[in-house]
This record gives structure tokens, sequence and C-alpha cells, in this order.
């Protein structure tokens, strides 16, 4: 055999090998190899396309597909969910209002993957304007069931294996439940920590830019080089800055601290996903980590109402007027979130926007001798049939707070669907919430593998 085609023969087991790979994995392989990374770039795009008509995560994907130019995310691919403006690719908003749509410009998200070399792979399924009204995306665990929502199409795209990468948005829980549900890693950082410029926006209050990945490492690396501020984005607020190497990934935090909450909610949570929690919290405890257990009364008991206040009131005057225009292009998930919203009061929304500012303070009072919170991503696996994307209500009370959280895989339940934990951070402490994590995922040492939909 010559040499060059040992090379080719060579680069395609890499290729096909690193479809579990992570971002940091992957950037290892292919480093200073462009013909690698091209190769990987258009193996993607067959592999998308070989999954699409049975997974539907994809609302767009390119012609083709090739390796960018240089920069640290140089030849990974990023999924993008489709609330994401793009300028060269249609944003539909998960929305028949936006069918064809492609904006002027990018988002501020994506135009600064570009500058730091990465692929922009197509555009995820969303729920309508990243509320309810589910898209056509399923499971790649067991198709019959959903992959959460809203960013339905991005959790599913990493759990198939077609992307490393994929940027989702988390109102309530539409980052950290669908990662849960598909067995990857979810990110929401801190609020204000990555401009939304470019998002569609459902509540400015709580929305949030987030990720979907296989390790803790690999959002770790993402927010590394996306946290940041813009003039356009007012809620901005920078996080300290740190570096994750790429070759070394995160550092692990020493033994952590660790509250635990169960809430009020956990008499609704499923056997398997209680045994999976209370599992993790024994393997933790027995590695080293100080675990207490903590209820957090009055945010236990009113985040819920509080979130859906804030973000119905805010709804309501983003998308009275779609519907006004466009009643029959409109779900009625969309039209009841309105309808909600239009019958707050201001003094109901203004007190609600005062609870969130109470409960952030108050809770990182109560966690002050902690490093995180640790509590369910969901209620247990993810439900069956589509037309529901699943409970947030374990996510919420940190979307409130504006606080980091991830979810991060940590079994299976009784069906064969994985089951996650989620940590919760102090906010704007995102690099220490990662650490933990990283720490957690090493002690823990799961590895859900690629879900069984991606090898069919």
């Amino acid at each position: 055999m010559s040499p060059s085609a040992s090379s080719s023969a060579a680069s395609a087991t890499s290729i096909e090998n690193t479809r579990e790979y992570g971002v940091l994995e992957q950037l290892r392989a292919f480093k200073n190899d462009k013909s690698a990374a091209e190769a990987f770039a258009a193996d993607t795009l067959k592999i998308a396309r070989q999954l699409e008509p049975a997974l539907k995560a994809f609302e767009y994907l390119p012609s083709q597909s090739h390796a960018s130019g240089h920069g640290p995310l140089n030849g990974i691919p990023v999924a993008i969910k489709d609330v994401i403006a793009t300028s060269d690719a249609p944003t539909t908003n998960g929305s028949p209002i936006y069918a064809g749509h492609v904006p002027d410009t990018d988002a501020w998200v994506v135009d600064r993957l570009r500058n730091l070399g990465a692929t922009i792979f197509g555009k995820t399924v969303s729920t309508e304007f990243a509320w309810r009204q589910p898209g056509p995306t399923v499971n790649p665990w067991n198709p019959k069931h959903t992959p959460g929502g809203s960013s339905s199409g991005s959790a599913a795209s990493v759990a198939a294996g077609i992307v490393p990468l994929a940027l989702g948005t988390q109102t309530l829980g539409s980052v950290v439940r669908p990662a849960a549900f598909n067995g990857v890693v979810g990110y929401k950082p801190s609020f204000g920590a990555i401009p939304r410029s470019g998002v569609h926006a459902l509540s400015p209050s709580l929305d949030h830019v987030g990720f979907f990945a296989r390790r803790v490492d690999d959002v770790a690396y993402a927010l590394s080089l996306l946290a940041a501020t813009s003039d356009a984005d007012i809620h901005g607020r920078p996080l300290p800055p740190f570096e994750v190497s790429a070759e070394q990934g995160l550092a692990p935090s020493k033994p952590p601290r660790i509250a635990v909450a169960r809430m009020a909610l956990w008499s609704r949570a499923e056997a398997d996903q209680k045994k999976i929690f209370d599992d993790a919290v024994a393997k933790l405890k027995s590695a080293g980590a100080i675990v207490e257990d903590v209820v957090f009364g009055d945010l236990d008991k009113s985040a819920w109402d509080t979130c859906l206040t804030v973000l119905s009131s805010e709804a309501s005057v983003i998308y009275a007027g779609y519907i006004e225009r466009h009643p029959d292009k409109i779900s009625e998930h969309l039209k009841s979130l309105v309808k909600t919203g239009k019958s707050h009061s201001a003094y109901d929304y203004l007190t609600a926007k005062h609870r969130q500012s109470v409960y952030r303070q108050a809770v990182e009072a109560q966690i002050s001798d902690f490093d995180v919170i640790l509590t369910l991503p969901a209620f247990g696996e993810a439900p069956e049939g589509l037309a529901y994307t699943g409970d947030a209500e374990y996510c919420a009370p940190w979307t409130l707070l504006g606080v980091p959280a991830v979810s991060m895989p940590a079994g299976f339940g009784k069906r064969g669907l994985p089951l996650g934990i989620q940590l919760a951070g102090k906010y704007r402490q995102d690099l220490h919430t990662l650490s933990v994590a990283k720490w957690i995922e090493d002690t823990l040492a799961f590895r859900p593998g690629l879900a069984p939909l991606a090898t069919q």
C-alpha cells in the first residue's frame, strides 16, 4: 500500500472512531491535519443525511460542509438551534411565519463561532419560538419518545454522534432537560454570560444561550471562548475570564461540598430516577465529597409560578402582535401563553421580578459554605410520544436565579432511556461549577455512548 493510500485509510478509520469523541478529543485527533478535518466535515454531513429521515433533528442542512479557517475551534462542526440567526441559512424560529427566512446578519454567538474557526453546521429543530409546540425530532435512544424541548434537534444531534457541539437556548429548562433525556452534557451558563443579540427572544429576563456536548471539558472550553458582552444585549454581565487547555482539558476540583436538593417535587419523580440520583450521591460521598441535604423553602414553593409570571408577561408583549397578524400560523400553546401574560397586572409582574432578585440573594447566602447544588434535571425518562416535551419544574428555580446549571448523564431507566443529574452553581462562578462537574463526571465515570439510532 502506498504512503498516500495508507494515510487515507488511517484518516477514514480515525473519522469513524471520532463519532463518540468530544470537542477536545476531536481537536487533538485533527491537530495540524487539515485533510483529516476536511474529511471529517464531509463525513459529518454524510452521517447527518443518513440519519435525518429517522431522527428529524435538522430544519436545514447545508449542501456541502467544509472545515473553516484557523482558530481554536478549527474543524469542529457546530449545530445551531433554529431560533439563532444565521446569515447563510434559513432561520425559521420553529414557525411557519418565518419559513425560508434568511437573516441579514448572524447572531453574535454565530459570528463569534465563525471567527473561532468553527464550521456552522445546519440549523436544528426548535419548538415554536422556543415554547411548547413541538417539532418532528425524535429521541435517538427510542424514536417513540420525545427528545425534550425546546432545543430538541440540538440535543438529539449530539446524542446521535452527528456533531460534538450544538447551541441551544433555555428559558425554563430547554437545555438541561433535553440533555438529560438524550444522555449528553447540557450547560446553561450564568444569566448574561453570552450575548443574545440575534437570538429570537421569548422572555428577556430568563433567556440563556447554552450548549450540548459529550463531555464537561467541551462545554467549559466553549464557554471560555464565547463568554462576553455586547452593547446589543443590555442584560450582559462579563464572567471572570478563564482559559481551558485544549490539550489538558479542565482541571477537576478537589472533593466538593454538595448541597443536595430533592425539593418538594421529589415524590413525583420516577423510581429509576430516584435510584440513579441516590446512587450518585452515595458514590460521590464515598469518593470524599461532603454531602448535606438542603431545603429551599420559599424558592421551592414559588419558583415555578414566579418563572411563569415573568415569562408569560414578557412573551405577551413580544408575541401579541404575531397573533394579531398571523392567527392561523400560531399554535394554541403560544396563544395560551400570551393570554396568560395579558391577564397579569403590572403589579404581578414587578412582584415576580422582585422575588427573582430576593431569591437569588437568599439562595446564595444559604449555600455560601457549599460548592454546588445537586438535584434532578427532570422527573425521569423522556415521556413517550412527541406531543409533550417534558416537565421543566426541576430546571426552573436555577433559570429564575440565573445561576449556572449543568446536566450530566448518570444511568438508564427501565425503558433503556438515559437519566441524568443536575448541578447548579453560584451566580457568575461558572468556572468553579464546571470544575466540580468535571470531578463528578470523573467520579461517576459513566459514558452512555452513542444512541442506538446513530448506528442504524
